[in-house]
């Protein structure tokens, strides 16, 4: 990656937030006595204290004062270590400085963004001199979109091995049980205060092709929506009930998309992707269904509108749950996922993709996954992807992740389902 060898194999930067401290608990536990760790944010003494009560396997941890509005402090915390994990969000606000740091040092980095707005940003500003550098910049590492980039990127995988084709109609199929942060809610509310203030963004969320490498190239397959409501068997018919809107469908979808184009356009030249939330079988599912595919749309609608005028916004901070909230412990613990994925190939043949895990998807697994990305990307440099530039978790980390995620614990796994005519 870089020819000096770096004081720190990873930092995680923002260690001190909701889900900062829940990754910093989970890299205590699974980073072994060996990685060389730093915990970085603005308060040296809120920083301490995490230390302190992560117990020994933190004990030796250094610690690095850093501010996100302070460029200088960026870039001698980048030039420092191997690896940068970030949860400072919402990323349009406060993320382009940390991302432009790592791209000049050469430092892999990491973060949990949802963002589109901020993802075709990074890509415009610093891609070229992350591939000058070596820098792989990963977005997207958390429940948001590691799920849906391996699971799409592991049906390829199979469906090459067995010579059945390429890739067409691919649906995800999500099934929670989770709560929402406040972090999470400031993040989708910048990005549609971007929007308020211009409103050409918005072709960036509604664009299924808008993180493209080359948007010539993708496949021609007509319009596509991130807006979903219909019966379950219509994706295949042994699924029941119904399904709506998936609110995180628009950004994993064109995560998925990306690593499509940045593979070389592989998944097919009729690839089609979509994502959906299982809204059950119960009398109330159509309901259910319905008010997912209304409710998405018109709460981002109700954001935007507020968003453009002082009154709105301070409408909004009273009403929205305040940055740095989040599930307790206990409701973090019960939460669960599972997401399936269904495609159909060019030679007929039908494969089914799962991904499951333990713990509220958003927080504690996002910590899994968030914490594993930044370990897969400093110890695990001889199964990368040689690429550099801004990727996806399937273009840069692909097989190593799969594997490191399965060791935790979490399902990832690919089976051919017997053909229908």
């Amino acid at each position: 990656m870089m020819a000096e060898r770096r004081e720190f194999d990873l930092t995680l930067f923002g260690a001190t937030g909701f889900v900062g401290e829940t990754t910093a608990r989970y890299l205590a536990g699974a980073a072994g006595d060996s990685a060389r760790i730093a915990l970085a944010g603005r308060s040296p003494e809120k920083l301490r204290a995490l230390r302190d009560s992560l117990g020994p396997g933190a004990a030796n941890w250094r610690l690095i004062v850093a501010d996100a509005a302070d460029q200088d402090t960026l870039d001698t915390l980048a030039a420092r270590t191997a690896v940068v994990i970030t949860t400072v969000g919402p990323y349009q606000r406060y993320g382009l400085p940390l991302v432009a740091a790592c791209a000049e040092a050469g430092t892999h980095y990491a973060d949990l963004t949802g963002e589109s707005i901020f993802t075709r940003d990074v890509i415009d500003r610093y891609h070229s001199r992350a591939v000058a550098t070596g820098a792989k910049i990963v977005t997207s590492c958390g429940f948001d979109s590691i799920p849906s980039d391996l699971s799409v990127y592991q049906l390829y995988r199979a469906v090459v091995a067995d010579g059945a084709g390429e890739l067409e109609d691919t649906t995800l199929v999500a099934t929670v049980k989770g709560g929402v942060s406040g972090g999470t809610i400031d993040s989708a509310r910048a990005m549609w205060e971007t929007i308020a203030a211009d409103p050409a963004a918005e072709m960036q969320i509604s664009d299924p092709y808008s993180l493209s490498p080359d948007k010539s190239r993708e496949p021609r397959v007509g319009r596509q929506s991130d807006h979903a409501f219909g019966r379950a068997a219509a994706i295949t018919p042994s699924l029941r009930g119904w399904v709506g809107t998936f609110v995180m469908a628009p950004h994993n979808t064109k995560i998925v998309r990306r690593s499509n184009g940045l593979l070389g356009w592989v998944y097919g030249a009729n690839f089609r992707y979509r994502e959906v939330m299982d809204a059950g079988t119960s009398p109330a599912a159509p309901l259910i269904a319905a008010a997912a595919a209304g409710g998405v749309v018109a709460g981002m609608r109700t954001v935007a509108v507020l968003s453009r005028s002082s009154p709105g916004r301070r409408l909004l901070d009273r009403v929205l749950p305040a940055p740095g909230t989040g599930p307790d412990e206990k409701a973090r613990a019960q939460g669960w996922f599972r997401m399936t994925t269904h495609t159909r190939t060019s030679t007929g043949a039908e494969y089914l993709a799962t991904f499951a895990g333990q713990g509220d998807p958003g927080y504690q697994a996002t910590a899994v996954m968030l914490g594993e990305s930044g370990l897969c990307l400093a110890f695990d440099g001889a199964r990368l992807s040689e690429s550099a530039g801004i990727l996806t978790p399937a273009t840069a980390m692909g097989e190593a992740l799969t594997d490191r995620l399965r060791a935790t614990g979490m399902v990832i796994d690919v089976v051919a389902r017997p053909h229908r005519s």
